[in-house]
């Protein structure tokens, strides 16, 4: 037997725990404020829910390197949207990425999302960013409370504050950077290195975000 020229890269983050976080926001959301406004300008909650649904299929792919259509469109491409079983089917996806993201084959090699190539221990970063802000706008808009994982808020901060340096400070990866005092809780600094003001409200909508 020939030994794995590529050995698996150890898994260094459950997914699992900041997946259930959201879950269970989705299943708080009253359907009365599916048209709501979010912190993301340009997305209702329906269409950040549909949002969430998409992500969390396309990195469950990346996760398998099953390359293909999930992988390959740019998530700007369409407004996504739900069904009548959106519940169900956002709670079946980020099942499936949590279990996807917990092989250690998943973390070695190159993949893809949003059709960019990028490592897989980069990916999985991504996909905790994209939990952890996503939570944040879907609760902000819901009007429920949020307290991310600890892990995955740290795995999105470093990642979110590494693309605001490497792009000089003043943008991120997604966008204008809205200033926070550097002793504010973690959430509000990362919030505010994706390009959102964490004292968005529904009621008080404060500042925008770009994605």
């Amino acid at each position: 037997m020939t030994a794995d020229p590529t050995p698996a890269t150890p898994v260094t983050l459950d997914l699992g725990p900041q997946a259930r976080i959201v879950a269970r926001l989705a299943e708080g959301v009253d359907d009365a404020r599916l048209a709501d406004p979010t912190p993301c300008p340009e997305l209702a909650v329906s269409s950040l829910l549909g949002h969430l649904t998409g992500l969390a299929v396309a990195f469950r792919d990346a996760a398998r390197k099953d390359l293909g259509v999930t992988t390959d469109t740019s998530p700007d491409a369409t407004v996504p949207d739900i069904g009548p079983g959106w519940r169900a089917d956002l709670a079946r996806a980020l099942d499936d990425l949590t279990t996807a993201w917990h092989a250690p084959d998943a973390w070695t090699g190159m993949t893809r999302a949003g059709g960019i190539d990028l490592p897989g221990a980069v990916a999985a970063a991504v996909v905790a960013d994209e939990l952890v802000v996503h939570g944040w706008d879907l609760a902000r808009a819901t009007g429920q409370e949020y307290a991310p994982d600890p892990a995955a808020l740290r795995v999105a901060h470093t990642f979110l504050a590494a693309a605001a340096e490497e792009a000089g400070g003043g943008d991120g990866i997604f966008g204008p950077v809205v200033p926070v005092p550097a002793d504010a809780p973690l959430l509000d600094r990362a919030v505010g290195l994706s390009g959102r003001d964490p004292s968005w409200t529904r009621s008080r909508p404060a500042g925008t975000a770009v994605r």
